[in-house]
């Protein structure tokens, strides 16, 4: 099947979608793309290197992370330059979501190269598809403000949102998160998603105080996608 395939396209950078929890996330594309680059631009090649060994792939890793990904880019640029096909991959899902990466897709672009999407998981989209919740329009928030005050200002200004909110969350502000969504917006419908494609996958669903108490007597794990009805 693959000998029928096209060739990857030398001087591209391809954004592979990688696994958000169960390894059979992965697209055929991916695998055959990640098989085929040049170098494989991880943002932790160790995690990167665990996935490509489990599927029997062995490319060059260039690790690239918030920290560094300026001056990555400019090397990775430098290797489009040369003709080299590369694979751009985070720890989970699509490239550039709440991830590094948008920096180096900009930096392609800019200098005239081929930018490709190699589609796949996305925790977004898993989490709002199965939520319950309109899915004609929607607003992507990813992460919220550390700072208490920053969170509650961004909350607010997002009240006459007419689509579903989605945020995206750790285990550890879970149940600040939940306070302030009750006190914010006690009235609206809210689903937490938790550990997507994994095999303990679960969606809460209710008004942020009902899902709060259950935070408060359960220890939630797990990233979560946080997802909040619009205004109505």
């Amino acid at each position: 099947m693959d000998a029928a395939l096209p060739p990857l396209t030398a001087s591209t950078l391809y954004l592979v979608a990688t696994p958000i929890g169960n390894l059979e996330d992965i697209t055929l594309r991916a695998l055959r793309v990640l098989r085929e680059c040049d170098v494989v631009a991880a943002e932790d090649t160790r995690r990167s290197g665990q996935l490509l060994k489990h599927f029997g792939i062995s490319k060059p890793l260039l690790s690239y992370f918030q920290f560094n990904e300026a001056r990555r880019s400019e090397e990775i640029i430098e290797r489009l330059r040369r003709g080299e096909k590369i694979a751009l991959v985070t720890d989970a899902g699509s490239p550039g979501i709440s991830d590094p990466g948008e920096r180096v897709v900009k930096a392609a672009i800019a200098a005239g190269f081929r930018v490709e999407a190699v589609v796949g998981a996305c925790a977004l989209v898993s989490a709002l598809t199965a939520s319950g919740l309109p899915t004609e329009e929607f607003h992507f928030v990813g992460f919220l403000p550390h700072k208490s005050g920053q969170r509650r200002n961004q909350l607010e200004a997002l009240k006459t949102v007419p689509g579903t909110l989605v945020f995206y969350e750790s285990p550890y502000r879970i149940e600040k998160l939940l306070g302030e969504l009750n006190e914010i917006y006690p009235e609206r419908d809210v689903v937490l998603a938790r550990e997507l494609t994994k095999k303990f996958e679960e969606f809460l669903r209710g008004k942020a105080a009902e899902l709060l108490a259950i935070a408060q007597k359960r220890s939630l794990k797990g990233e979560f996608v946080v997802l909040v009805a619009g205004a109505s």
